[in-house]
């Protein structure tokens, strides 16, 4: 999320030979501005050379039918207008007027700006949208709606107090101290007014009347719509040991929790994390780059195996070992009084502050008051429309058909949710979208990436290719021979060639046998 110093390559105002470009790509920069060449079949196509949502370079991307998918977190965007086409890219890229004279190649002057998405039909398209959540999946359809060109009015519910942040960042930088308190709000609050998005905070809603489609809040207000869509999103699972309750014990979901423990860590020496999830050992190096001790309490006898298998724990336990975080494995906590966290084993430790990672649930309450089908989570259609007519769901707690596994799947990424809130969004103008976006989420630690595609909730085989130790490696997660995800270190192209190939086969990436 950081600009480059200076701008890179050769000045394309002053004409490359188009021998220099040789079928490929080639990086240059028009004034301070950055600029990426790329040449497919006869077309010579010039775009921003940075992802819009962390700024990754587009150079090292992978190419695919006229788009480029940024090799960080897997943006994709549209290489002739710009248009960041899937999450977790919203902002569209500049593309660049291509001149060639003289057998040069010329770049000088932006396109148009990025003319959108097509419309939504007006005679199709409903008039009353409500939204219900303010995390990624309900912003994701609120800017997919107005960027069809929706002209029906928007009224987004949330219960938080912020508007929708980037919650990855929460866990990250900004809970690390390394990134800016601007940098987590996915829009300011300006765009929501100039977009004509009624957003409304703080806003807790009781019931859906889905005979007269409307939803009623707890302050008694009733809202109309013509579509509906359930983006409660998930909670943290609460502590339910003696001490649980004091003000020193925090979990991390919103920005007021993040706000909460970044207090707590001014001036704290020493911390417990509860949990060895992916939030629990991002906050775990989060509180380690502000200079805090840390403690890890888990049950398991490896960080993280269920999801990525013993090999890669070991080496995620190694990794926050070298930066001095201490674990205690195969033991809980039992109670904390005042700054002592007592543990099962019966060691006690001395803690300012605890915070508790120990997973989230669905928010099915008011799923469940509607008379939705539920199997933990609402269960959707593959167009992500509930069992109700009108009524979709997206984000944590959609359940829904996934085209590679054969199976109904709910996942907790953000970036799923982001996508499924786009389709839904589309959906709801009467498009009749399938969501086959390929599961991904990405996780940090100090300065080495994960990456994730696919869905195996079970395995039979793991496949390692490369060294896992030396932060080099692509790991195969495989049922009936069959690779049902991929997870990858330092090895973005190899992700991004997992993601293409589960896409093509409609089944999961490689599909080898044997």
């Amino acid at each position: 999320m950081t600009e480059n110093p200076s701008p890179s390559g050769p000045d394309l105002t002053q004409g490359i030979p188009v021998s220099a470009l040789d079928g490929g790509k080639l990086l240059g920069h028009v004034g301070k501005q950055d600029v990426l060449l790329l040449q497919i079949a006869d077309e010579i196509l010039a775009i921003d050379a940075f992802c819009s949502h962390y700024h990754g370079p587009l150079i090292d991307g992978l190419v695919e039918d006229y788009t480029v998918r940024c090799p960080w977190h897997h943006a994709c965007f549209d290489l002739r207008s710009g248009e960041a086409l899937r999450a977790p890219a919203i902002s569209p890229l500049s593309s660049w007027r291509v001149d060639q004279r003289d057998g040069h190649i010329f770049v000088e002057d932006k396109r148009d700006e990025p003319g959108g998405m097509r419309p939504a039909s007006r005679t199709a398209a409903p008039e009353k949208i409500v939204i219900i959540g303010g995390g990624a999946a309900g912003f994701a359809a609120a800017e997919m709606l107005r960027r069809h060109d929706f002209q029906g009015s928007i009224v987004m519910l949330s219960a938080d107090t912020a508007g929708p942040v980037d919650r990855p960042n929460l866990s990250k930088d900004y809970l690390a101290g390394s990134a800016p308190e601007e940098w987590v709000p996915l829009r300011s609050e300006k765009y929501y007014t100039r977009m004509k998005i009624d957003l409304r905070l703080r806003t807790e809603v009781t019931s859906i009347d889905s005979s007269a489609r409307n939803v009623v809040t707890a302050n008694g207000d009733q809202i109309a719509y013509d579509r509906l869509l359930l983006a409660t999103g998930a909670e943290p699972v609460r502590l339910t040991i003696p001490g649980a309750d004091q003000p020193n014990v925090y979990t991390l979901r919103t920005l007021d929790d993040c706000r909460a423990i970044i207090a707590a860590a001014q001036g704290a020496r020493c911390a417990v994390v509860i949990g060895a999830s992916f939030i629990g050992l991002e906050v775990a190096a989060s509180l380690r780059a502000r200079n805090i001790d840390v403690r890890v309490v888990a049950p398991g006898k490896r960080p993280m195996e269920r999801v990525l298998g013993p090999e890669m724990g070991d080496f995620v336990r190694a990794l926050h070992e070298e930066h001095g975080v201490i674990f205690h494995l195969e033991d809980t906590v039992v109670a904390i009084e005042g700054s002592k966290v007592r543990l099962r084993s019966g060691a006690v430790y001395e803690a300012d502050f605890i915070v508790a990672g120990i997973g989230v649930r669905p928010r099915l309450a008011l799923a469940e008051q509607a008379g939705l089908t539920i199997d933990d989570g609402v269960v959707v259609n593959a167009h992500l429309e509930t069992s109700v007519p009108g009524i979709y769901a997206a984000g944590d707690i959609a359940r829904w058909p996934d085209p590679y596994s054969g199976e109904n799947i709910r996942v907790e990424h953000w970036v799923v949710a982001q996508r499924q809130g786009q389709v839904a969004a589309r959906n709801m103008l009467g498009q009749q979208e399938k969501f086959d976006s390929v599961p991904f989420f990405w996780s940090q630690h100090y300065d080495v990436p994960i990456n994730y595609v696919g869905h195996a909730e079970k395995w039979q085989e793991i496949d390692v290719d490369g060294d896992i130790n030396a932060r080099d490696c692509s790991v195969q997660y495989k049922k009936d021979g069959r690779i049902l995800a991929t997870a990858t270190i330092y090895r973005d192209l190899e992700s991004l060639d997992a993601e293409i190939r589960m896409e093509r086969a409609g089944s999961p990436p490689g599909l080898t046998r044997g």
